[in-house]
């Protein structure tokens, strides 16, 4: 969903999404063990992970927690706003795991907007579903800074 910044209050307690299903390949949990330098063998080994209680490799929770980012635009996104961006995280639950080759979605709802300096600061309230499965791979509190369309406020620091 595109809205502008003077419309961000009157998104406060909708839902948002689904997003589009994302695949989670092996080439990817594969090439995220190699940035992170964890080859934890439920990642990577497919032989001896398929003898596992999973039955194949499962993606790392940050792997599956970082697609927040390739997700979160198609959900909300401020069309008037020249800056947003990822403040951190309240809360976060990996709560089911990523089999390799399957995808995931993210839903999310917009809990609370916090008047800044330099615009606001959105809370929102999100989970990362597994397709075919009923419990979610993760829920998060996302906090996310949005800077006011004219740029006026502060110093473009996030936390004034």
């Amino acid at each position: 969903m595109r809205i502008r910044y003077d419309e961000l209050e009157s998104m406060v307690g909708k839902e948002l999404g689904p997003s589009e299903w994302l695949p989670i390949p092996q080439s990817s949990i594969s090439t995220f063990a190699g940035i992170t330098n964890d080859h934890y063998w439920l990642h990577v080994d497919t032989e001896r992970a398929a003898t596992s209680a999973f039955g194949g490799t499962i993606a790392h929770g940050f792997l599956t927690l970082s697609m927040i980012s390739a997700l979160w635009p198609s959900l909300l996104w401020i069309t008037d706003s020249p800056m947003q961006m990822n403040y951190g995280l309240d809360r976060v639950r990996f709560t089911a795991p990523v089999r390799s080759g399957s995808r995931i979605r993210m839903r999310a709802k917009l809990t609370e907007v916090i008047p800044s300096d330099s615009g606001c600061r959105m809370k929102v309230d999100l989970s990362l579903e597994r397709e075919g499965e009923e419990k979610p791979a993760v829920v998060a509190t996302l906090l996310m800074q949005v800077a006011r369309p004219d740029g006026s406020g502060g110093h473009g620091d996030p936390n004034r």
